[in-house]
């Protein structure tokens, strides 16, 4: 009887640990859902830059554009305990990453998990994201590219506008 207590006691840390999971990629997801609309700011080198949000597919994804000579769309979605984003980038290949957030909320980082047209993971491609919000007006992005070991950052510090 005293195994069975402890199987159980076991089952329900496991199922709690799973639903607290779930929820923090729920939670992350609709952070992100808070981005809807149209941001503008500029790139380090001083170009203007425009993102633009919005929630496609019924509600279970969401839809990031960065507007400009290369516009490039990222799409985030829940795939099960975790957030998914997948990078459709201007080097030609879609890296996916996978979310976390800082416990206070207020950072996002989404980290490589693997891509799509890809050589091997040394190949140019964008393997990881920051988003900073500052506040329902106020977000950056930071974005890393590497290749071959080499990092490239561009930091865009946006604000909304509609």
């Amino acid at each position: 009887m005293k195994l069975h207590r402890i199987a159980l006691a076991l089952l329900i840390v496991f199922v709690t640990t799973c639903a607290v999971a779930q929820s923090d990629a729920q939670k992350s997801f609709d952070k992100l859902k808070s981005l809807v609309g149209t941001w503008e700011g500029k790139t380090p080198a001083g170009q203007p830059a425009q993102m633009v949000y919005r929630v496609t597919s019924g509600g279970s994804a969401i839809m990031s554009e960065i507007k400009g000579p290369e516009d490039m769309v990222s799409m985030f979605h829940l795939d099960g305990d975790r957030l998914l984003m997948t990078h459709y980038c201007a080097a030609g290949n879609q890296p996916r990453m996978k979310a976390s957030l800082s416990p206070d909320g207020k950072t996002m980082t989404f980290s490589f998990v693997d891509g799509t047209n890809m050589a091997s993971p040394q190949e140019g491609h964008m393997d990881h994201v920051v988003f900073t919000f500052t506040d329902s007006d106020h977000h950056s992005e930071e974005w890393t590219f590497l290749d071959h070991g080499k990092e490239m950052h561009e930091r865009f510090d946006l604000v909304r506008k509609n």
